[in-house]
């Protein structure tokens, strides 16, 4: 019978060292170089080694409150929600980031579901009409659709209006709000839904209430309607604490005097159409 015997215990092989841990060696004194064994030690170093990868996309600025909210703007990659009722002027603050990205050369989407657009406000508000995509779609499940191909299309900011209640087509599945969000963060786009009531469930990694817009008057025997004011907090915000706050204000550009229309104005057609084309209304 052909017997194995091993009278001497094999010799450990020596470790394959990374160039780092070589350099590392070398500059310790002997006693504690030859310690430096340890492979986690080695990978750490190796890691340590390794360029850093490229940084985050900065965010999408706005020109409004939402900047100081979301830490510079709308961010890249993510699905913001801003619910708010009739009034609040949540289609408003759509139109001044659609303003805000074309002026900087971005290509931007509109969905409007609700039909809000009126391409006059959006020139007064300062949007840059040959980059902006209008979609009018009848129901939100092809409102979805829509905002789905054109995130895979490369808009960098696509913004979806579900309009005012009832919506057409319900809030939508968690499913599909979900896709819609992993499309926006595969293309690195901005994604903007304006919403009249909680709508998007936990796609969205940052969620923005707004309370109606309170109508400030002018004192005096013929009563103008000076301006909106309105509040802007952040319920949720996916890695930091919600609860933020700001004001919102709605007023008349510079004119050189107040601009009387002697007819009536429904304030919700006022607050959304923008803060730059705000003008004066005589009261009821």
């Amino acid at each position: 019978m052909l017997s194995l015997h091993r009278s001497t215990p094999l010799a450990t092989p020596p470790p394959i060292e990374s160039n780092s841990v070589a350099r590392l060696r070398a500059a310790l004194p002997p006693e504690l170089g030859r310690h430096l064994r340890h492979l986690n030690v080695a990978v750490s170093l190796v890691k340590a080694e390794q360029p850093a990868g490229p940084p985050p996309p900065l965010p999408l600025p706005t020109a409004t409150p939402l900047d100081a909210l979301l830490d510079g703007g709308l961010p890249r990659g993510e699905l913001v929600e801003i619910h708010g009722r009739r009034s609040s002027g949540r289609f408003a603050l759509a139109l001044a980031a659609i303003a805000a990205a074309t002026n900087a050369g971005e290509t931007t989407a509109l969905v409007d579901l609700g039909d809000h657009l009126e391409t006059a406000a959006a020139v007064a508000a300062g949007a840059d009409l040959e980059r902006l995509l209008w979609v009018r779609p009848h129901k939100l499940a092809e409102a979805l659709a829509a905002a789905e191909m054109l995130l895979q299309t490369g808009f960098a900011l696509v913004v979806v209006d579900l309009g005012l209640p009832p919506v057409r087509g319900g809030r939508g599945a968690e499913g599909a709000w979900q896709r819609l969000a992993r499309a926006a963060r595969e293309a690195n786009s901005a994604l903007l839904v304006t919403t009249p009531y909680r709508a998007t469930g936990t796609a969205a990694t940052a969620v923005l209430s707004l309370a109606p817009a309170r109508s400030i008057w002018s004192a005096g025997e013929e009563r103008l309607l000076e301006r909106f004011d309105g509040e802007i907090t952040v319920e949720k915000r996916r890695g930091s604490a919600g609860g933020r706050e700001a004001e919102l204000v709605w007023r008349s550009p510079a004119l050189p005097a107040p601009t009387l229309v002697r007819e009536s104005w429904p304030a919700e057609r006022v607050a959304r159409s923008g803060g730059s084309v705000l003008r004066r209304a005589a009261a009821l």
